[in-house]
């Protein structure tokens, strides 16, 4: 939550836009080629546009008056010479803006206000509810599932001076900024090659040390000094998840091998963070009966973290009960001086282990079915007509795998690294304990059978079924699997064996429902209603077999992928939405502009873990919504998924969207070790085309058609239904439908149509462009009469001035991305003038990086 508005909006104003203007002079010393010209120039560029616009130019248009009114340059060299420093020059304002947003984070958000634990303290002594809250944390917990999603264009190194920087403008230290700023200008913001799985890996770690160590640990510590009965040490309220190097669903880089040596980086990790505190600690715990207690520990992680060849012999329970020890000491002997460093230590120990995230394990359902008929065919661990049998009769002969066989067997390499991977996982549960690695997720979740071939795969493992330690969590992504999502749950839950394995798993079920491909597949709102109520079937079939069902969202940064003010989301829900836990991932650029210093971390995870504590405590909402309110929402859902369906279903729909937008090259900017398509030798389609490319598309576009698109027809339509009373009843009065608008508000917002207006003429896409504008215009004439407002985001005046400040550092980038699309097509319509085009390409691929930078969760 922002603090009182008028004052934050003012703070916002000081310290970010003012300070942007300043500190934006010092970048005339950049070591850039001619900088000073270019500053110059990209300032007349910027007004350009914003003119040209105005008259309804095309980017092709405002370029070439741009060079012909401003410059002397008529070769081609030298045009597209100054368009590569505008974007060098525009990456590092963006950098800029970041780095005072995260400096001035603290001022601008009220740290001890709506949202916050200090709010959660005041709301728990006045309602007396310390008894309610004790109950709570006995399950309750916040899991932050961080993925190597690409979203992200800043290298490691660019993120750090980031960090570095945000903390000078924090110490209005100006040498110092111009230092970083200096260093932006000669550090690269372009990767040449992919990164690894393991690249991936090592660059979120970086998140977590510097990060979510210090955030998590603030937050347990403080749920501790505060309520010092209702925290227990077996529950920590705060967990980590990873995904870079188990995820393999599409990633043919991902194996067993990295996954190991993955973990096992993380242990590292984990530990270095230990013996760094632990010395620290030696500093100050200098006391009779204490100093050699430290030592020893120190000692002991030392040579488990750098003695080659040494056998790991420490535990988490050790750590604890020498750090228990330790503060006994403290506090009998020596005054509990410097109990707070211990205690705080001890936090950080039940938070993370020794394994710092669990990592998950995740692989497509197609990979299991030809792997298991590979199984069928080469060995005799299934019966020999194993394809051919139906659903029942293949459920049956997993459950009668009686041996492990060598993976060795299996010609694919796919399907034998398959199997080492469930090996490897019993492997990391050895060095990291079992929630190093205990959840194997499994997109395209379509049928109790799919979940039972994994079961059959750990069988075909070695794994003995009465110490199967992992969980299996079905993920579905699509309206229709999310649909059938609760059939299939039944038929789990009626599955004898796998409930006995349930009942050793404490009878807990935890299940990932996607949204960015239930968005592709249906649109806004119809990927949001369908979430919902596969929330509300599957709570209630769980409680009917006496399952405690923990759903894990699979929610990306910008709305338009599941993102926004999530927290919003949880907050709204009733008890007919299992709420044990909240579990969601933490994708791509969101790490970084959401929890990209410690405050803004704290904070975030901060309003998570309060939406889901008061949301049992002091609400007193049976249902979510009443029946009334879920059949208007249905209504909507319907009206706005018939009208993106007809957009989807235009013949010339994903040609335009690859003809406008810079898609077709997302997979050669080198952000992410994973391809753009699930399938990338076949033709593009709009199954195979990965979430993160599509929404990035559109957002390059500026028309963020999944963030909105169907909302204004499904609010027409139930306007001329007679329904606008209750329409508007249902706003003023469900958190859960205001969030849902005010994120796609949100996407709106980012949209900016002048852009690709030159469009709306072309023969075959015209008609594509103008259903759109259409639909956005239609979209914000009824929200706006919705909300009251006469802008859209009128009620978030700090983001919503952010978000302009941004879109105005990169329009230069956005036209000259266009530019670059049309010089290629014109290119591409001349076979004999090959002439220009890498350098056209490599355009469009430099000004992503800062368009997508700047748009802060790409919505």
């Amino acid at each position: 939550m922002e603090a009182p508005v008028n004052n934050s909006l003012q703070q916002f104003k000081n310290l970010v836009g003012t300070k942007f203007q300043l500190y934006n002079s010092l970048f005339t010393s950049l070591p850039f080629h001619r900088v000073e010209k270019t500053g110059i120039f990209l300032s007349l560029f910027l007004l350009h546009c914003e003119e040209g616009y105005a008259r309804g130019n095309s980017p092709q248009t405002i370029m070439d008056s741009f060079f012909e009114q401003y410059t002397t340059y008529k070769d081609e060299q030298q045009r597209t010479d100054l368009l590569f420093r505008f974007v060098q020059y525009a990456e590092r304002q963006v950098v800029l803006f970041d780095a005072l947003e995260d400096a001035a984070f603290r001022h601008i958000r009220d740290l001890e206000g709506a949202g916050t634990l200090r709010h959660l303290q005041s709301e728990v002594i006045q309602e007396q509810a310390q008894a309610k809250l004790k109950e709570k944390l006995e399950h309750f917990s916040v899991r932050l599932v961080l993925t190597a999603h690409p979203t992200q264009f800043y290298p490691g190194e660019v993120l750090g001076i980031i960090n570095d920087l945000a903390r000078a403008l924090v110490d209005e230290n100006t040498s110092e900024v111009n230092m970083y700023l200096q260093q932006l200008g000669k550090t690269p913001f372009f990767k040449k090659e992919k990164p690894s799985p393991y690249d991936e890996a090592i660059s979120l770690v970086w998140f977590l040390e510097n990060i979510f160590y210090r955030a998590g640990g603030r937050i347990l510590s403080f749920l501790k000094a505060q309520f010092p009965d209702a925290v227990s040490s077996k529950n920590p309220v705060i967990r980590m998840g990873f995904w870079p190097g188990g995820d393999r669903d599409g990633n043919p880089f991902v194996n067993a091998a990295i996954t190991v040596e993955v973990a096992a980086a993380l242990r590292a990790s984990i530990m270095r963070c230990y013996f760094r505190e632990v010395r620290n600690l030696k500093r100050r715990l200098t006391f009779k009966g204490v100093e050699n207690v430290v030592a020893a520990l120190e000692t002991k992680l030392s040579r488990n973290l750098f003695t080659a060849g040494h056998k790991a012999d420490i535990s988490r329970q050790e750590i604890l009960d020498t750090l228990a020890d330790i503060r006994k000491t403290i506090v009998e002997q020596h005054n509990g001086l410097f109990v707070h460093l211990v205690d705080n230590l001890s936090s950080k120990v039940e938070i993370f282990g020794l394994y710092f995230t669990s990592l998950d394990v995740r692989q497509d359902s197609s990979v299991h079915v030809a792997l298991l008929d590979a199984v069928a065919a080469k060995t005799d661990a299934l019966p020999k007509d194993y394809a051919s049998l139906d659903d029942a009769a293949k459920i049956k002969a997993l459950l009668n795998i009686s041996k492990a066989i060598d993976p060795a067997l299996l010609e694919n390499p796919l399907h034998q690294d398959s199997l080492r991977t469930v090996a490897a996982i019993k492997q990391i549960q050895e060095a990291n304990g079992e929630e190093g690695c205990h959840r194997y997720i499994i997109s395209h979740s379509t049928s109790e059978l799919n979940v039972m071939e994994v079961y059959g795969m750990f069988l075909l493992s070695g794994w003995q079924r009465e110490s199967m330690t992992i969980d299996i969590v079905p993920l579905f992504e699509t309206i229709d699997d999310l649909r059938h999502a609760g059939q299939v749950m039944k038929a789990l839950y009626e599955n004898a064996e796998y409930r006995g394995h349930l009942r050793r798993r404490d009878s807990k079920q935890t299940i990932m429902l996607g949204f960015s491909d239930g968005t592709k597949d249906g649109g806004y709102l119809m990927a949001n209603w369908s979430i919902y109520k596969a929330k509300e079937e599957l709570t209630r079939i769980s409680k009917e077999y006496d399952v405690d069902v923990v759903f894990f969202d699979g929610r990306g940064g910008p709305p338009a992928r599941g993102g926004g003010k999530t927290h919003q989301f949880y907050a709204s829900m009733g008890r007919n939405i299992a709420n044990q836990e909240i579990q969601q991932t933490i994708q791509g650029q969101t790490i970084s502009s959401n929890f990209g210093t410690v405050d803004a971390a704290q904070f975030n995870m901060e309003q998570l873990v309060h939406a889901g504590i008061t949301n049992e405590l002091f609400s007193s909402r049976e249902v979510t919504l009443t029946r009334a309110e879920e059949d208007l929402l249905q209504s909507l859902a319907d009206a706005g998924y018939a009208s993106y369906n007809k957009l989807k279903n235009h013949p010339y729909f994903l040609e335009y969207l690859d003809h406008a937008s810079p898609l077709r090259y997302y997979a050669e900017a080198n952000i992410g070790s994973r391809p753009s398509k699930r399938n990338a030798n076949a033709k593009l389609n709009l199954n195979d085309l990965r979430a993160v490319p599509y929404v990035g598309a559109w957002s390059q576009l500026k028309q963020n058609v999944p963030g909105y698109y169907g909302v204004g027809s499904a609010l027409k339509y139930l306007d001329e239904q007679g329904k606008w009373p209750e329409l508007k009843h249902l706003y003023q009065h469900s958190l859960f439908f205001r969030t849902l608008l005010d994120n796609c508000e949100m996407a709106m917002k980012k949209s900016y149509f002048p852009l690709t207006a030159y469009l709306a003429k072309h023969p075959q896409y015209g008609a594509v462009w103008q259903m759109i504008y259409d639909e956005f215009e239609l979209t914000r004439k009824f929200l706006l009469r919705l909300t009251g407002e006469s802008e859209l985001m009128e009620a978030s005046p700090i983001d919503q001035l952010s978000i302009q400040m941004r879109e105005r550092i990169v329009l230069p980038l956005l036209t000259t991305q266009q530019y670059a699309l049309t010089r290629l097509r014109e290119l591409d319509a001349d076979p004999n003038n090959g002439h220009g085009r890498e350098t056209y390409e490599k355009l469009i691929m430099r000004c992503s990086f800062g368009i997508i930078n700047a748009g802060r969760n790409s919505a």
